[in-house]
């Protein structure tokens, strides 16, 4: 199996440098090249095929009208050295000379005919024996009549050899026709090595038109699955191919350059508005404190109820404008940062900085006790966490129920975060985790939501290796489930790629 395979890879790296130099013009050029190419064994093929049926049918043809005449000569000796047996009987009895001209006339017949009959049997003893028979037999004419009747015994003699004769030329022909037959087979044989060669030089050809084009088309294949992508190479390959497809190549190249700006820009434009929306609100917060602690003067029930009111929209702007922020930076981390921390910890983390809200919204909490140490990144799993503890205080009811729950299954981490409230539309199920959708449920609060709160944490859990989905729960109508792997420690940032762009099958709505 090594030297066909070696001889199989030298192949094709003659034909990719030699399409490196040459290129054709078109696709049709190259369809037309390649059934021109893989047609050309089997016309050949055709015409020595035609070429041995031809010399076949000759030699055929040729030894079927030798074995006639052949045969024709043996039957007219047998007939000639009969006729001459009666006429010089007749001539023994009656004595009639014009006996004897007949009979020399067929001895003459029959020497012409034994001349020829000797190129065919050459070496043949009978052959011979009649020769010398032959010219005994031309004597007899001259002799007395009494030697004459003498005589007539070898005319028995002549009959036998001239029957062995005949014997021997039917086996002469029968020997022709085998080797014909054995010829036809070496020829058939020989048909069918070449039929073997070159249909399998004709399958190898179309095997290697097809490379030739199905390489450039998955090479185009694999330049559009990288558009959506978000892992950008330096370097694409070069479209190798006819030219109308390396032109779609280029269009490519520039479609994919024009994305990439356009995403510089969208990040650009996050960063900036993020910032520049971050400064002016940090100054109406500072001022909706100020008043709140009465500096600028004691505040009546109805004008504290205002700055209130500013003061918690303007808190709920801070975390819209934070979840910007955390949007922007999910898009531009490609690693993640492993560290073993208690999971438990984290929630709780999580339900201080909450803890306001769900008094105000009157949610009674509960959640698994005792310690469960987990090896991830801290950050991105805080930030999922807090996010679906956002989106069940937005969305659940006042006064209803949050459950969080957290155990190990296997070699994965299982944290759920489930709320009572309206569940959640089979509508919006299937776009549940895109970026900026909102879905049919009505946020609570005087604010809506960005809609980029579940795409986060859907795109931290996928940076994990993890995954977050929205399950069917007995107890409680919505329930968010987050499943995490335990990553080893020496497992570096660079180590660990996502694709942070959602596709068909991951895509889900966001409704926050």
């Amino acid at each position: 199996m090594t030297l066909p395979l070696s001889l199989l890879h030298r192949t094709l790296v003659m034909t990719t440098q030699v399409s490196r130099r040459w290129r054709p013009r078109s696709l049709l050029q190259l369809v037309l090249l390649a059934f021109i190419a893989v047609m050309l064994p089997l016309g050949v093929l055709m015409f020595q095929a035609g070429q041995a049926l031809s010399e076949l049918t000759r030699l055929a043809d040729v030894s079927a009208r030798q074995a006639v005449e052949e045969t024709r000569r043996a039957r007219a000796l047998s007939s000639l050295a009969l006729e001459m047996e009666r006429s010089a009987r007749q001539y023994a009895v009656v004595e009639q000379e014009d006996l004897l001209n007949i009979y020399s006339e067929r001895a003459n017949e029959f020497g012409e005919l034994l001349a020829q009959q000797r190129l065919l049997l050459p070496d043949d003893p009978d052959v011979e024996a009649l020769v010398d028979l032959l010219e005994e037999l031309k004597a007899l004419p001259e002799l007395p009549l009494e030697e004459f009747q003498e005589a007539l015994p070898i005319f028995a003699t002549f009959a036998s050899h001239t029957d062995a004769m005949r014997v021997a030329t039917n086996r002469q022909i029968d020997a022709r026709i085998d080797r014909i037959r054995e010829q036809a087979s070496a020829v058939q044989t020989r048909l069918w090595l070449q039929t073997a060669a070159l249909v399998s030089a004709s399958l190898v050809m179309m095997l290697l038109f097809t490379w030739l084009i199905i390489r450039p088309i998955r090479q185009l294949e694999h330049r559009i699955l990288s558009l959506g992508s978000a892992t950008k190479t330096s370097s694409q390959p070069l479209i190798q191919g006819p030219a109308e497809l390396v032109s779609l190549g280029d269009r490519l190249d520039w479609l994919s350059s024009r994305l990439a700006e356009l995403e510089a820009q969208k990040q650009q434009f996050l960063r900036h508005m993020s910032h520049e929306l971050k400064t002016p609100l940090a100054s109406v917060r500072e001022g909706t404190a100020l008043l709140g602690d009465e500096v600028a003067g004691p505040l009546t029930p109805h004008q504290r109820e205002i700055v209130e009111l500013i003061d918690a929209s303007g808190q709920e702007l801070q975390t819209l404008i934070e979840q910007l922020l955390d949007y922007n930076l999910v898009q531009h981390q490609r690693g993640i940062q492993v560290d073993r921390f208690d999971v438990t910890t984290v929630i709780k983390e999580l339900l201080a900085k909450h803890q306001l809200t769900l008094e105000h919204k009157g949610m009674r909490v509960s959640w698994f006790d005792g310690p469960l140490e987990w090896q991830a990144d801290r950050a991105s799993t805080g930030r999922i966490l807090d996010n679906l503890l956002s989106n069940a205080i937005a969305y659940g009811e006042d006064g209803g129920y949050l459950e969080i729950r957290g155990y190990r299954y296997g070699p994965s981490l299982v944290l759920e975060v489930a709320n009572s409230g309206e569940p959640i539309q089979a509508e919006d199920r299937p776009r549940l985790f895109d970026a900026f959708y909102q879905g049919r449920a009505q946020r609570k609060g005087p604010l809506k939501g960005s809609g980029i709160g579940l795409s986060v944490a859907a795109d931290c859990a996928r940076a994990q290796e993890g995954r977050l989905e929205l399950v069917d729960d007995d107890s409680l109508p919505v329930c968010f489930r987050l499943t995490l792997p335990w990553h080893p420690p020496q497992l570096k940032a660079d180590n660990i790629t996502t694709t942070l762009s959602l596709t068909a099958n991951e895509s889900v709505d966001a409704r926050n």
